[in-house]
């Protein structure tokens, strides 16, 4: 069986002399492994176009018992080119696409995933100033998009607004229980003893709400303190890790 969908290059790496195997994430089938045979040579079927980053066309066959998908023909969609040349912004997205793959997703979320991480590549790859937590604020975006993450706008226990209402005005701070998974208001963490963990200046309910609800190139304009910003990195990174059970060392995602 054949079939045709978008893919952006998550890894790569060579077998045997000329092949070409392939990490992808694609639009409509999920994370895939393809094999390109001659991928290292042939430029009719795939006219310079396997490598990292890259956002392709792909025309795949899975064979009769789709062990092993071949990489039949690939066209350029969108590459970086800045982003190639390193420094920290390759960095972050190497992180992002490494958390990516670490956490997995179901097919169902994979269209959301992909045009959420080429909006982030394509950020990397421009001239706007990025926050230094980009990769952490990414973790965050695809954990919510999988449920994993509580809303920053209501109270888990009581449903009642947190930090901030519709007229912007400034609230009382909020508190998130990371072992628990939920964010509350005070009156709701009086009454878990939980005023200690976590707290949560309406600014940073703002700014973590909007991690969630926007994208990427909205998210560096939080008007957090230096504080705030780095204690929202620290309980969005404890949060994957408890919970999700991903710690970054050494380059890779590992199981904690």
């Amino acid at each position: 069986m054949e079939w045709t969908d978008t893919a952006l290059v998550l890894s790569l790496g060579r077998f045997r002399e000329i092949d070409v195997w392939l990490r992808l994430l694609t639009h409509r089938h999920g994370i895939v492994h393809v094999f390109a045979f001659g991928g290292s040579r042939s430029r009719k079927r795939f006219p310079g176009c396997l490598d990292m980053l890259n956002l392709l066309r792909i025309r795949v066959d899975t064979g009769r018992t789709g062990q092993f998908p071949t990489l039949c023909e690939a066209s350029l969609v969108w590459g970086p080119r800045s982003l190639r040349t390193g420094g920290s912004r390759l960095g972050m997205a190497m992180n992002c696409l490494r958390f990516l793959e670490a956490l997995g997703l179901p097919q169902d979320d994979a269209g959301e995933a992909l045009t959420l991480t080429q909006s982030l590549l394509t950020l990397l790859e421009g001239d706007a100033a990025v926050p230094e937590t980009l990769p952490i604020l990414f973790r965050l975006r695809l954990a919510s998009g999988q449920g994993y993450v509580p809303s920053f706008a209501r109270c888990s226990a009581c449903g009642a607004p947190l930090g901030f209402n519709e007229g912007d005005t400034a609230g009382e701070d909020a508190f998130w229980s990371v072992p628990e998974g939920a964010v509350r208001c005070p009156r709701c963490a009086a009454g878990k003893g939980q005023r200690s963990q976590g707290r949560l200046t309406p600014a940073m309910l703002r700014a973590l709400a909007t991690v969630q609800d926007a994208p990427p190139e909205c998210w560096g304009h939080d008007g957090l303190t230096a504080h705030e910003r780095q204690d929202c990195a620290r309980y969005i990174d404890e949060f994957v890790q408890y919970h999700l059970g991903l710690v970054w060392d050494r380059g890779r995602f590992g199981k904690v």
